[in-house]
């Protein structure tokens, strides 16, 4: 179902969030391709900034900021994986070779949460609810409705969120020469290895949108600013697919609705 009532299982994708540089030009940006709406939030929270389909939260959007002597990192999208505990995943993190970017923290009552990267190098975050579960509509246009990663060592991978995040690693029932993450025998993401991708790509984790007509969609993200790394294609018992950019530089996909979908 497009509407989330239910807790997400641990382990399972349940928020996505974009660093920019200039929040209120993503919002416009993504209003206009993807129909999101909100405003810039409390300062205690930084500015957060929750985007809403029909009223229910989908995704957020942050402002760029520096972490000590180290540059702001590039505008990209953040997977955030459900966790029962979030200082217990930190702590598998670590134990299993991955990096804690920004260690445990309070977000307020609504939950805890922290960043992390896996030992190829992508990047994810982990949320532990409390009053917030995560997205409320999915699979629908204008929601999120598949995470991918990328990485050099599919294999090791899964060893590693095996451990860190509970997940298993399987073939997709429906397209089994690609593989899957499962949580309870449910497929939630997807991981795949990087040797079809250009050159000079680093591992990560991609966010997929679902959306009505891809090559239209592709078609107003160049309007507003942005750019096309992979034209719209048709991927079989998927549906027709695009990897692009916003006009700050963040890496997303549109899909249209009939794609793999994330519980």
């Amino acid at each position: 179902m497009p509407e989330v009532t239910a807790p997400y299982e641990p382990g399972t994708p349940c928020w996505i969030d974009l660093m920019a540089p200039d929040q209120q030009a993503a919002l416009d940006f993504y209003r206009d391709l993807f129909g999101w709406q909100g405003e810039v939030g409390p300062q205690e929270f930084g500015g957060y900034l929750v985007c809403t389909v029909k009223g229910k939260p989908v995704a957020g959007i942050m402002k760029t900021m520096s972490t000590g002597d180290q540059p702001p990192p590039p505008p990209n999208w953040t997977t955030y994986f459900s966790s029962a505990d979030a200082d217990a995943t930190q702590a598998a993190i670590s134990a299993n070779g991955g990096t804690v970017i920004v260690p445990v923290m309070d977000v307020g009552k609504i939950g805890r949460m922290l960043v992390a990267a896996d030992p190829q190098g992508a990047a994810f975050g982990v949320w532990q609810p409390l009053e917030f579960p995560g997205a409320q509509i999915v699979n629908e246009p204008g929601a999120l409705c598949w995470n991918q990663l990328s990485t050099p060592d599919p294999e090791a991978a899964a060893d590693f969120y095996r451990a860190a995040l509970g997940v298993e690693a399987a073939p997709i029932p429906e397209m089994p020469e690609f593989t899957g993450f499962q949580v309870k025998s449910r497929t939630v993401a997807g991981v795949q290895g990087m040797e079809n991708l250009p050159e000079g790509i680093p591992p990560h984790w991609l966010v997929n949108f679902a959306v009505d007509d891809t090559d239209s969609t592709v078609d107003a993200l160049v309007r507003a600013g942005g750019s096309v790394m992979a034209p719209p294609f048709d991927m079989e018992k998927v549906g027709r697919m695009a990897v692009v950019q916003d006009p700050q530089g963040a890496v997303f996909a549109v899909v249209a609705v009939g794609a793999p979908e994330v519980s």
